[in-house]
């Protein structure tokens, strides 16, 4: 089996419904992924301990989804140098948007792209998307997503 190329951490096991669309569009390019769930609250060293070896362990794009106060995103940024993707879950208090707020507000320094609520799909396609910048299989994988969704 190949070495994953992209990271998918998520706060909280009841994410994992929505970001298994994610896994599975991943899966759908080809693209190699490792999961962790661990909170940035409850578990803050192993996600710096996750986060912080990300790149020596070949990942080159990290997906992160939270919900609520939603610092895993910004917390992943602060340990690495890679790309990060910050998925908003939807939540019963406001319906996400405490998410969405939490992880688009970002420090100038920790940046991190955001998706839409439980956008767990578009996630994995903007990380190929970056894959594809500097590789040639994943570009022509993106260019021929586009396609077909254009004749749709």
């Amino acid at each position: 089996m190949a070495e994953p190329l992209v990271g998918i951490i998520m706060g909280s096991k009841s994410d994992l419904e929505v970001m298994k669309a994610c896994e599975e569009q991943l899966a759908e390019f080809g693209v190699p992924c490792e999961l962790l769930i661990a909170s940035a609250h409850r578990n803050p060293a192993k996600v710096h301990d996750w986060a912080g070896t990300a790149a020596q362990r070949g990942i080159k794009v990290i997906i992160a989804a939270a919900g609520k106060a939603a610092h895993l995103g910004g917390v992943v940024a602060a340990y690495t140098p890679l790309p990060v993707i910050a998925v908003p879950m939807k939540t019963s208090d406001l319906g996400g948007l405490d998410s969405l707020l939490s992880m688009v507000q970002m420090p100038t320094g920790v940046p991190v792209a955001t998706v839409a609520i439980n956008g767990a799909k578009n996630a994995a396609i903007l990380a190929v998307q970056i894959l594809g910048a500097s590789d040639e299989e994943y570009r022509a994988k993106i260019v021929a997503f586009k396609e077909q969704m254009a004749q749709q």
